[in-house]
């Protein structure tokens, strides 16, 4: 019997537009946050040209600010979309049956894929539950060191509303260095993200990585 394979909606187009505009700032964050952290120096030619420091906090600070109302959106869309973003997605690895079965098909021991009952799979409900939650700290640890230079309107009422959380972390040493560590994870997550994604497509051949931009998968089905 022959197998064919029928598109599958699975993206919807507001999850997709989340999702690449989220990455696309966390990218753009770790490569101007690495330059803050690690500044180059020149000390030749005319001063009025040496404000690169000057714009990579900028655009540190502008995708920083459109890095939290991404996040915000994606709660939304968490709570409140009608297709494939509900918050119970995130909760696939609370069946140890299947979270089991998943770690054994990665490792190669089991050939049977683990169900998917949800959007995602067990350890992809744990990753991306994961990434949620940095998210949320890197927003916060954010918040707080600009509220450390910027003194007046919306940036001084977050960052004292932020207040207890920065004694909470230790000062500022703290709050950056947490900042700092989640930076890291986001890179190692990225690492694998990608790595599990062109995996996943090799593997069973749905267009797992085209989906994130057509929105659909290629699902096997016999004729």
């Amino acid at each position: 019997m022959e197998d064919k394979r029928i598109a599958k909606k699975e993206w919807s187009a507001t999850l997709r537009a989340n999702h690449w505009t989220m990455a696309i700032s966390i990218f753009i964050l770790i490569a101007t946050g690495f330059y803050i952290a690690f500044p180059l120096t020149d000390a030749s030619g005319e001063t009025t040209w040496k404000f690169l420091m000057g714009d990579m906090r900028f655009y540190h600070l502008l995708f920083g600010i459109l890095l939290v109302f991404i996040f915000i959106w994606r709660m939304y869309i968490m709570f409140f979309s009608r297709f494939h973003a509900d918050w119970k997605y995130f909760f696939a690895w609370a069946d140890p049956k299947n979270l089991i079965q998943q770690i054994k098909f990665y490792l190669l021991i089991s050939k049977k894929p683990p169900e998917h009952k949800f959007l995602y799979g067990p350890l992809q409900s744990l990753a991306y539950g994961g990434c949620m939650l940095m998210l949320l700290v890197i927003v916060v640890t954010g918040l707080i060191l600009t509220g450390a230079c910027y003194h007046d309107g919306l940036t001084l009422w977050t960052a004292n509303l932020l207040k207890p959380v920065e004694i909470m972390l230790g000062g500022l040493a703290g709050v950056r260095g947490i900042h700092h560590i989640c930076t890291w994870l986001f890179i190692r997550f990225f690492v694998v993200h990608l790595y599990m994604a062109f995996w996943y497509d090799a593997v069973f051949l749905e267009g797992t990585v085209s989906s994130m931009i057509g929105g659909r998968l290629f699902k096997k089905t016999k004729n």
